[in-house]
This record gives C-alpha cells, sequence and structure tokens, in this order.
C-alpha cells in the first residue's frame, strides 16, 4: 500500500459508540472513472502516493484505509429545516469513511456524499448526480481561494448509474463525492441527544468536541459555556467570510451548521451575480430565509438552537452570555473579512466601517459582479492605474465610487506584493456566478468536455494564490 509518512490514522468519532452512529456498507457502484482528486490537499494527509487502483479501492469501493475505521459509519442527528425541527434527519446518502490527522495536527474526516442509502434515506436512493458532485468541487474551490474556512472536495468518481430527479433534466449522470472536512458535529448532532434527554450523550459530546477540535478548553470548570463560546466565535467569523465572499450557502438548517465554524454541503448555493442583500440559492427558499443578506441572522439562530440543546447540562445564564457574544464578534469579524478581501490594513473601526458601507452602497448602484472591485482595486489605490484603464474603467465614476474609493484611501495596503503576481496581468476577474457553473455542466453533458472544468479549477487556484487570503486563516497551508 501506498501511504506515506505522512498518514496518521484517528478514528475517533467511532469510539463514541452506536448511539452516535450506524455502521452500513457503501453501495455497489457499476463504474469507477475518477473525475477529481484534490493534488493540493493529498500530501497534508499522506494519501498523495495512492495510485488509481488504491484511489478506487478506497474512494469508489471504500474499502477501509488501514488502521481507521473497518465500516463506515452513518451520522445520527436531528435538526430544524427552515426552523420547522424534523427528527427524521441523519446521513441519508452519505457516512464518515474515515478520519485522520493532517500535517498541521488537525483531526479531519472523510466522508462521503452519494455513497448510498443507510438507515436515514427516508425512501431516497442515497445518490449523488454529477452535475452535484461538480458543483460542489466549484464551491470548496472558490470559497478556499476567497479566504472561507471551508470543507475540501477531495475526490469525485463518476458511478455508472442513470439517476432521476425532479429539480433538473433526467436521467442523469451519478457519482460519489468525498470531501475532507474538520468535523462534521452538528448543531443537529446535539439536537439530537438533547431532544431524547441524554444528558450523558451530551457530556460524551462536549467532551469530544474539546478533545478534539478545542483542546485549549480543557480543564474549563464550565464546559458547555466554554464550548459554545467558542462555537460563536467560529461561525461569526465563517458568516463574516460568507458575506465578504459574496456566497450564499443556500440552506443553512442546523445540521448544516458544525460545531468548527466550517462551511460544507453545498447545494443550491451560489455567488453574488451583483450585489443584492434578498438574493437566494435555493428556488423552494420563497420567504428569503436564507438570503444573502440574512445569512448571519440564520446563523445566530442555529447557535440559539445549540444553547438549547446544552441548556440540559449546563447553566442557561453563562450559555446565554456566551450566546451573546455573537452580534459584536460578527461585526468585528465582518470588517476584518472585508478589509482581508480588499488588502488593506485597518485605520480604525468607524474608518473601517466607512470603507464596508461605502463599498456596498457603490455596489449597489454599479451592478458589477462582485468579484470584479475585488479584483481591480486589490490594495486599493496601489491598483488605480490598472483599474481606471481596464475593461470597467467606466463604472468606476459617481459619487457612490468616489465615496468608497476616499473611504480605501485612507487605508494602508497590506499585501502590495501580490500585485506582481500573473492573476493581476487578468482583466477579468476569477468569479463563479452561476452561469459560469452551467456553462461548465453543459460541456461535460453533452459532450463531456471536461477542459472547461480543469480550467475553472486552474483559474480558481490562481486566484488563491494571487490574493493569498488564506495566510491568516486556520485550516489553510501557507
Amino acid at each position: 500500500m501506498s501511504f506515506s509518512p505522512a498518514y496518521r490514522p484517528d478514528p475517533a468519532f467511532s469510539k463514541l459508540g452506536d448511539e452516535f452512529s450506524d455502521p452500513v456498507d457503501p453501495a455497489d457502484f457499476p463504474a469507477a472513472i475518477e473525475r477529481f482528486w484534490n493534488d493540493r490537499w493529498d500530501g497534508a494527509i499522506g494519501l498523495d502516493g495512492l495510485d488509481a487502483a488504491e484511489r478506487e479501492a478506497h474512494f469508489q469501493r471504500f474499502e477501509p484505509l488501514p488502521d481507521n475505521q473497518p465500516r463506515p459509519r452513518a451520522m445520527r442527528y436531528h435538526g430544524h429545516q427552515f426552523r420547522t425541527y424534523n427528527p427524521d434527519l441523519g446521513d441519508g446518502r452519505g457516512f464518515l469513511h474515515a478520519q485522520l490527522r493532517d500535517d498541521a495536527g488537525r483531526l479531519l474526516d472523510l466522508a462521503t456524499k452519494g455513497s448510498g442509502q443507510t438507515p436515514w434515506s427516508r425512501g431516497g436512493d442515497g445518490r449523488l448526480t454529477l452535475k452535484g458532485a461538480v458543483r460542489e468541487v466549484l464551491a470548496a474551490e472558490m470559497l478556499e481561494a476567497l479566504g472561507v474556512q471551508t470543507s475540501k472536495a477531495f475526490c469525485v468518481f463518476e458511478t455508472g448509474e442513470q439517476l432521476a430527479r425532479n429539480d433538473e433534466p433526467s436521467p442523469t449522470r451519478s457519482a460519489v463525492l468525498t470531501r475532507l472536512g474538520h468535523s462534521h458535529l452538528r448543531i443537529g448532532t446535539f439536537q439530537r441527544h438533547a431532544s431524547e434527554g441524554a444528558s450523558d450523550r451530551i457530556d460524551a459530546l462536549i467532551s469530544h468536541a474539546i478533545e478534539h477540535y478545542y483542546p485549549h478548553l480543557a480543564g474549563e470548570a464550565d464546559a458547555p459555556a466554554a464550548l459554545l463560546s467558542a462555537v460563536v466565535e467560529a461561525n461569526a467569523r465563517l458568516a463574516a467570510s460568507w458575506m465578504a465572499a459574496g456566497f450564499v450557502h443556500g440552506v443553512l438548517n442546523t445540521d448544516n451548521i458544525n460545531l468548527t465554524g466550517e462551511s460544507f454541503d453545498y447545494g443550491p448555493w451560489r455567488f453574488l451575480p451583483h450585489y443584492e442583500p434578498g438574493f437566494t440559492a435555493a428556488y423552494f427558499d420563497e420567504q428569503g430565509l436564507y438570503c444573502f443578506a440574512r445569512q448571519p441572522e440564520a446563523v445566530f439562530w442555529a447557535l440559539q438552537q445549540l444553547a438549547n440543546a446544552l441548556a440540559l447540562v449546563g447553566e442557561r445564564p453563562s450559555l446565554e452570555a456566551a450566546l451573546n457574544t455573537y452580534p459584536e464578534l460578527y461585526r468585528t469579524a465582518l470588517l476584518e473579512a472585508f478589509l482581508s478581501r480588499f488588502g488593506l490594513a485597518s485605520a480604525g473601526e468607524a474608518a473601517d466601517e466607512v470603507l464596508v458601507r461605502s463599498f456596498l452602497a457603490f455596489m449597489e448602484t454599479s451592478k458589477l459582479v462582485w468579484e470584479a472591485p475585488m479584483h481591480d482595486w486589490f490594495c486599493g489605490d496601489a491598483s488605480a492605474d490598472r483599474a481606471l484603464s481596464g475593461p470597467r474603467a467606466a463604472a468606476y465614476t459617481g459619487p457612490e465610487f468616489d465615496a468608497w474609493r476616499s473611504a480605501f484611501s485612507a487605508h494602508q495596503p497590506v499585501r502590495p506584493e501580490r500585485l506582481s503576481h500573473a492573476l493581476f496581468e487578468r482583466q477579468e476577474p476569477v468569479a463563479m456566478v452561476i452561469d459560469q457553473v452551467e456553462a461548465i455542466w453543459a460541456a461535460i453533458a453533452d459532450r463531456d468536455d471536461w477542459s472547461g472544468f480543469a480550467d475553472a479549477i486552474g483559474s480558481i487556484r490562481l486566484a488563491g494564490k494571487g490574493f493569498d487570503l488564506g495566510h491568516k486563516r486556520v485550516g489553510f497551508r501557507p
């Protein structure tokens, strides 16, 4: 077997016992066509030496990895779906395949989507469309490039089945996706056991989360509140980073928000085509509950449900105090996230707020693609010559633009050396709006042409290196 010394198995979750997950078997797929392999992350977990046959064995047939879980495990959880409690959830088309440590010592999951039916499939086929897999790769890659703490799409195999779906042309091609993520311990995981009054299981989850995700909290006298405080901070940063990326997750149910503040599970996601606070990603979000501007609210509401679950073993006053740190933490994180996107240093809280407000006012009138001014004006006035001679020069006029430029001129660039990167030789920004996604998929569906997909991954990674937005964020290598 071709495993490097960096392969460090640590199947920690299964040790919690059968009350938390169920052993399952993967589907027997008729085909195995490798469509994506994440060569940026395989080395971090010691899997860069696997040959084609080993990749297929472990990530299409899901044979156990050495010294890891002997069988996949479908996780048990509940959740609020569009704020209606659903006790019939759980991993319905995925499972935890393995856990291991990365080169920074973090506990990571290899978890699937589209790997077959489980006890929680609720009559579904347990499968994933190839289009859904392609979309998830593009979302995860783009968010990573923009500095968002996100799960990684680790690999995709096309599986040779024809699937029927109500919301896209059918039959359509099938795939199985494996994600690499820093915890799939969800808010809904705690909700399930709290709903059953299982205080011993809530205590076990708290201890597990602290040991493996927040070890600096070990020994805290009030462990439930300490954990909630850390989770609130992590998810405040996540919500802020979505907003600075112009990203709309689409389905912020409590089973889609985890304890480490890592974004995951990309279904009906969108990047803003232009600034529109009420823009929704999911066609079924008829009330706009999870629209762009309401995402911070949705995250806060979900965190309140976590606090309610932890109240089974914790003290409400200390849990409420931890929960109530969210608004200020989010506000601070939002300014930091936008400054990082702009490549500018803080000029003080008041000046930073003016910068963000004036940017949003400009975006509302300009109708530019969200990524365009981020690309054109990275590092502020250091990019003025390039921006004002580029293809969008005509958009950079008027009172709203003047107000934004005046605001960012008070801020010093923090990464001006990045402007010599090849990214900024491009006139067009790297973006991933829905028209681009659909064009990539159309070439695959119509002609089995994967060149547009490969080009998109290359461009996204170029943007990641050019902006260098992961340089201070947990979970990103230098």
